[in-house]
């Protein structure tokens, strides 16, 4: 279809959904990580969502952008622009568009279109423009960056702006790169698609803070070193890596130092080293890991060592699909262990709050003296969000080794406190020095099997978890105080479940949302707030399971005792769409 046959508007948009469907060697990430950066530099807000293939070899993906002048909670249900750079990409994508949505796909490539639901279509010969542009030579690399500069045209993006952060990219390189990636993009730009009938965005409404653009694996890395975590281990695995290689590279910067070792058991090992010898210290993997991680995770319990351990959860079991959303690993990151082996868990929201959640286990890790478990997912992990940066003035720890001498009366173990463990090194004023082991032990931490002694040292570990839960801050509430559905979420759900709250209330139905963070131990005043609604609806990504029960939903029963509670499960590797959980309430509204 010509441009010349679209009209055009003057008018802006609030929001905009732009789906990039190729190959994963495309390099289709990058242009949707620049247009992330692009919000994080304009006072605008973004999410995005991308797929990836699990094969070495690449092979079909997908990289989502929405783009918003004002809150942007989840990746967009439908794309606005669906950018096409094969025949099977469009195939397969084009259901993803919105009616009277625009589709841009690659002439060269793709010959079969169907014409439907009002779809505009724009043939652009992406590959021999980018070909010409740059020089036969180049072949047809850099038509990612042409594509970008058309869509920068097309919603009238900042140039200046996104050719800084091209520049910044591909600087570091040699000339001829960036120049070839700058020919690519002002080709892209140039080209003849400005006069559709598609609105340029509206100002950001967020200007005058200082924002940054991210993924939540770097939130989660900051954060721990603003916690004041130094010493770490870990082994490679998808989509855990990134934040072992940040801290590999951060931590020497700050007097520490992370280690990347053989495997699992040696990585978590290493780290309870580091947590024995009175420093913080942090592991992480995805659930695959976590399983090789439990036994010493249970010595880190036993020895009441302030430990993190971060899994990134993915899509399983066993390899599954490491590359895809799952959030089925809750009840191996609370029980996930031999004996009675209590551990906290939290789990972040959003990218922004990985930075706050990771600062938050390191205080309760250190105040506690325990292993804390940070249960992110793989869309938190990889997507891209801007938001307001963190005030390090407000958090920042700088951690100081305490190796100070311990009186006479110093035990390790106090059956009525908290453990304080004594660095080795630390004098002691009589000499007797207490011992860490993963025996079961009295105050001094000498190994005992008097009966009495471990029924109290298990309700010592056991109590410490009580006394956090009855400290803990509300949970996060949105919505109405009672009425019909109240909705309850963690982790990567909370976006579509603030949105389909608002456009349930909109219709005039009574919903509030539950957002929980502190998954384990949880506030013991939950049943006071469901016993306000008709319905208690969580959605969760894991299998309802035997007992027909998600994995939060069968916790939330166990310790409220309400049979009201139910879930919406979903096992497909991929995010919760708002118009599922609307369908839902729909149906429960129904009933």
């Amino acid at each position: 279809m010509s441009t010349s046959t679209v009209s055009s508007s003057s008018d802006t948009r609030k929001n905009a959904v732009i789906r990039l469907a190729g190959y994963s060697q495309d390099g289709i990430q990058s242009v949707g990580a620049f247009l992330a950066q692009l919000a994080g530099s304009t006072a605008q807000e973004v999410m995005t969502y991308m797929t990836i293939p699990s094969t070495i070899s690449g092979g079909p993906s997908i990289f989502q952008v929405h783009l918003g002048s004002g809150k942007v909670l989840h990746p967009g249900d439908e794309a606005d622009t669906l950018v096409a750079f094969y025949q099977d990409s469009y195939d397969n994508h084009l259901a993803s568009l919105r009616d009277g949505g625009i589709c841009f796909y690659d002439s060269d490539k793709v010959e079969e279109i169907k014409e439907e639901r009002g779809i505009i279509h724009i043939g652009v010969p992406i590959t021999t423009a980018t070909i010409e542009a740059i020089g036969g030579s180049a072949k047809d690399r850099g038509k990612n960056i042409f594509v970008l500069g058309m869509l920068c045209a097309v919603y009238q993006l900042d140039r200046d702006t996104i050719s800084a952060i091209i520049a910044k990219k591909f600087g570091g390189k040699s000339e001829d790169i960036l120049r070839n990636a700058m020919l690519a993009f002002d080709a892209g730009y140039m080209w003849p698609v400005h006069d559709i009938n598609h609105m340029p965005m509206a100002p950001g409404e967020n200007a005058g803070e200082n924002r940054i653009s991210t993924d939540g694996n770097t939130m989660l890395a900051l954060g721990l070193i603003a916690g004041g975590c130094r010493y770490g281990a870990g082994y490679p695995i998808t989509p855990w890596t990134t934040i072992m290689e940040q801290l590999r590279s951060e931590l020497p910067q700050y007097g520490g130092m992370f280690i990347q070792c053989e495997d699992e058991l040696a990585a978590v090992s290493l780290a309870i080293g580091a947590a024995y010898s009175g420093h913080l210290a942090i592991t992480g993997s995805s659930g695959p890991g976590l399983a090789l991680k439990a036994e010493a995770m249970g010595y880190a319990s036993m020895a009441e060592l302030p430990l993190i351990v971060v899994n990134i959860q993915r899509g399983g079991p066993s390899t599954g699909m490491p590359t895809s959303v799952e959030q089925s690993d809750l009840m191996q990151a609370i029980y996930g262990s031999h004996g009675d082996a209590p551990r906290v868990v939290l789990a972040p929201r959003n990218v922004e709050d990985c930075f706050y959640t990771a600062f938050e286990a390191c205080r309760i890790a250190r105040e506690y003296s325990t292993p804390v478990v940070i249960l992110s997912d793989q869309a938190i992990a990889t997507r891209i969000e801007a938001f307001s940066e963190p005030d390090l003035d407000k958090y920042w720890v700088e951690p100081e080794l305490d190796i100070e001498e311990r009186g006479a009366d110093f035990k390790p173990y106090p059956i009525d406190q908290i453990t304080r463990h004594s660095p080795p090194g630390s004098r002691s004023a009589e000499g007797k020095y207490p011992v860490v082991t993963g025996l079961e032990h009295d105050e001094w931490g000498h190994p005992s099997g008097n009966p009495e002694n471990h029924a109290a040292m298990t309700a010592k570990r056991r109590n410490k978890l009580v006394k956090l839960a009855e400290s803990l801050p509300e949970p996060d509430f949105y919505g109405d105080k009672a009425g019909d559905i109240l909705f309850v979420g963690w982790g990567s759900t909370y976006g579509p479940i603030h949105e389909a709250t608002d456009m349930l209330r909109e219709a005039g139905h009574k919903v509030g949302s539950l957002h929980i963070r502190h998954i384990h131990p949880l506030r013991t005043d939950l049943g006071n707030i469901f016993k306000n609604y008709t319905h208690v609806v969580v959605p969760e990504m894991n299998d309802s399971g035997v007992y027909g029960m998600g994995q939060l939903a069968a916790l939330l029963r166990a310790v409220t005792c309400d049979s009201r509670i139910r879930s919406i499960n979903k096992t497909m590797g991929i995010t919760f769409r708002v118009s599922e959980l609307i369908d839902e309430a729909h149906q429960l509204l129904a009933e």
